[in-house]
This record gives C-alpha cells, structure tokens and sequence, in this order.
C-alpha cells in the first residue's frame, strides 16, 4: 500500500498519529488477504506430491499442469503458483484487470476492462475456455479466482455480444441488484460461469483456489462460480431482471436467451451431482473475515479498544453509513459497544442505486452519508475503502469522514446534500483532499468499514 494513502486533510481534525494508527490497522487486514502468502499456504508441495488442504495429488500421474483463471488478485496467485510448482507448470492464461499485472514466467497475464468488460476481456477468456477444452484426463489444471473475475472472465453465448453484456452489466449495477442476483443473470448468459468452467475441462483434474469478495464466501458467488455447482436457474436469472423492473432496460438477446432457458430450450449450468463436478477441488484461502479478524488484532496492539462488528454487512450504503454513524454517536455519548479508543470493524459489501450523474462507488458514498450523521463528534471518523484499491470507475479505494467534515465542507461552499442526490462522493472528497488512493493491492477481499474513536 502507498505511504501516501492516507495523508488525508482530514487528519487535521483527528489527534496526532491518527494517520499512522489507521495505516497500520488497513496495512495488517491487506496483509492478512496477501493472495501469493494464500497460495503458498494452500499449495504444499513435497517431492511429486502436492497437497491441498485434505487431498493428496500425486504429480507423476499429469502429463501438464495449466493454470488457467481471473481476478482482480489472479495474477500474484499465479506467479506464487509458478514459484511453488516451479518448471512442471506447462503454461496457462490469467485475465486481470488493467494495472493488475506482476512478472510471471510461464503464465501469461492479459489485462482486460473492470468492472464493465471489453474485447480484451472476451478474448483472453476464448484463450481460457480453450486451454480448460483442451485439458485431458492426464492434465492438472490449477484455476485461480477473486474477486472481478465475473467481468474479467466474460465468455457470452452464442447469439449474445459483448455490447449486450455492457448494457445489462449497467442496468444491473444501476439498479441496485445485489452481487449474488448479478451473477445469477451472468451464469445463465455466459459460457464458462455457473460451473460451466469446470464442464469444459473434465475429465481433467481441477484444483480450484478461491480468494473470496463475497459475503459469507459462498463458492457458487465468487467471480460467478466457474468450478462449482450452481443452485441457481434460468428462472431465478430471469426474475431478477423482473423484480428491479429492467426488463425493457437490457438488449433484446439475452431477455430471449433467459426465455428460452426457463423454457428448457437451453441446457442448465451443473447442478450438484453432476459428474462433470467430481474431479474438482475448490478451496477458499482468503476472505474478508481473515483481513478483518487482522486488522482487530492490530488495532488491540495499538491500544484501541476493538471489536469486530459483522463481516456480513449489505445493504443501500447511504442507508448502511446511517447505522454505523449511530454507533459512532453511541460511542460519544455511552461508550457502547466499547469505550473509546475505540475500533469497531465490519465487512461486506454494500450496494448503491444511481440516480445521479456523478462519479463514486460504494466506499465514497457511504463515507459521505456518513458526514452529517457525524457533524459536531470530537475526535471520531468513519473510513470506508475497497481492499482491492479500486471503488467503482475511479481511483480512489474510499474515503474518511470525520465530524468536522461537515464544517470544511460548508467553508468550501460544498452543497452535501447536492453531491449525495447526484451519486458524486468523488468529486466531494476530492475538493477536502480526504480521498483514499492506494493503488492496487492486488488482492480483494470485499469491503472493510472502521468505526474509530479517539
């Protein structure tokens, strides 16, 4: 992470060394999710035979070991999979997003649009759908995914182009759609979602390793769910669409392809039991709940009085930044839940409707719902950031906002209740020089939300 992450105007307001605590604390939750220190733990490898949490493989029986994936944290995993497995990796293919890429030898590393997919996207996942067709039973084939590997691994149907995808992927992140319901929708439009990653490569070996950006790291969630069974259907696909009333909103394609499915007219993504599921292993070996329980543990050694609220926090983030705000004020007024210096954490992944026409993500926004619940605390701030370094289409990981907030903001002349009707947290924390920015982190684990008060 950048030393220049958080040198934040808002520090001003805070007592001295705030800035070094927070870094410190967001520091060791980042750590905790580093994707090559999760694949070096999860790949252990002893002469021939490799050993992946209960299972033992024994090397001598593949012809080729391909490791294939997507994410935002795929490429690191890829070059900590090359340094465990070293020359018996034969090759493989990785899309990541634009500036997630580290040095790898034998894998290739394509970069591709995030969150919105593009050519290069629908490219490299054609490279990967045919590595995984041509995989034998003799094959090993070592999938990695995290979070954003449901855009950067867009592969769509038949009859489907990309430019439909963009626009149902915008109609989806504007409505409101939950992770889980997106991803419903994309399983059923796609070719290597839902499962459908795994059908392809058998009767291959596929081990499967997972870092986890989703709540509760259901596997049949996490970047869509390539290698593992979908409980999902055309049905519930196609009532997504209906339930945030954009039906009319998405191209004609793919309202006629979920019709078709729910029909039975198209075949189903594997369902559990299916064969074409038996050879594979899928194993989570990061999560939000490791980087949040780190962060706790930093945050007790610098003298906080922490706790650990929830790592399955959704919802609408200006209605979510309400809840942790009330808290903040209980904490001034009672010292519940606990008594200052207080750290409380959560986790998650809140959502945003877009109504206006400004720029932000999730993180920004509920950071400035957060500034006039918070108007008039001493000594309290609310930091919102994505772990991957990136919310929504901008460059910023989040932002802080503290009590005072509200009264710079008034000195700049800064309408909040304008810059919150029209979607544009960024360009509000710009102005004060309170936007997080640490670059990538090349991982992604979901949000972490810090309740903190001096």
């Amino acid at each position: 992470m950048k030393s220049s992450a958080f040198n934040l105007a808002a520090f001003r307001d805070l007592p001295a060394g705030a800035d070094r605590q927070i870094q410190s604390i967001v520091t060791a939750a980042l750590s905790a999710a580093d994707p090559q220190a999760a694949v070096r733990r999860a790949l252990r490898l002893s002469g021939n035979a490799l050993q992946v949490r209960d299972r033992h493989y024994d090397l001598r029986q593949y012809q080729r070991i391909l490791v294939i994936g997507a994410g935002k944290a795929s490429a690191p995993m890829a070059a900590a999979t090359e340094e465990v497995l070293a020359d018996r990796v034969a090759g493989g293919w990785i899309n990541v997003k634009d500036g997630y890429v580290v040095p790898t030898q034998r894998v290739n590393i394509h970069e591709a649009g995030h969150p919105l997919p593009d050519d290069r996207g629908v490219a490299g996942s054609r490279h990967i759908a045919s590595l995984a067709l041509e995989a034998t039973e003799k094959d090993l084939v070592v999938c990695l995914i995290s979070g954003g590997g449901s855009a950067l691994m867009t592969l769509p149907v038949d009859g489907i182009t990309l430019a439909d995808m963009e626009q149902l992927t915008l109609a989806l992140l504007r409505s409101g759609a939950t992770i889980n319901e997106m991803n419903a929708v994309r399983k059923h439009i796609e070719q290597l979602k839902g499962g459908q990653l795994a059908r392809l490569a058998f009767p291959a070996t596929v081990i499967s390793l997972i870092l986890s950006d989703v709540i509760g790291s259901p596997l049949d969630v996490i970047a869509s769910g390539p290698t593992s069974p979908d409980p999902t259907t055309y049905a519930d696909a196609h009532s997504v669409l209906r339930k945030y009333h954009i039906l009319s909103d998405v191209p004609g394609p793919v309202a006629q392809h979920l019709e078709r499915g729910e029909a039975g007219l198209v075949a189903e993504t594997p369902k559990r039991g299916d064969p074409v599921l038996d050879r594979v292993q899928n194993c989570i070996i990061a999560s939000n709940e490791q980087a949040a329980g780190a962060a706790l543990e930093r945050a007790r050694e610098l003298g906080f009085h922490p706790l650990l609220l929830s790592t399955f926090v959704e919802g609408e983030a200006r209605d979510v930044a309400r809840v942790f705000a009330g808290i903040a004020r209980e904490i001034d007024r009672s010292g519940q839940p606990v008594s200052r210096p207080a750290c409380v954490i959560a986790g998650g992944e809140t959502t945003v409707t877009v109504r206006g026409n400004g720029l932000g993500g999730r993180n920004q926004e509920l950071a400035l719902a957060a500034v006039l619940p918070l108007a008039g605390l001493q000594n309290v701030a609310i930091l919102s950031l994505g772990t991957d370094g990136s919310d929504g289409p901008t460059d910023a990981a989040g932002a802080m906002a503290t009590g005072a907030t509200s009264t710079r903001a008034a000195e700049q002349g800064l309408d909040i209740g304008g810059y919150m009707s029209d979607n544009d947290a960024y360009h509000f924390f710009a102005a004060l020089g309170d936007l997080v920015k640490t670059g990538p982190t090349n991982t992604n684990v979901n949000d972490l939300v810090f309740i903190l008060a001096w």
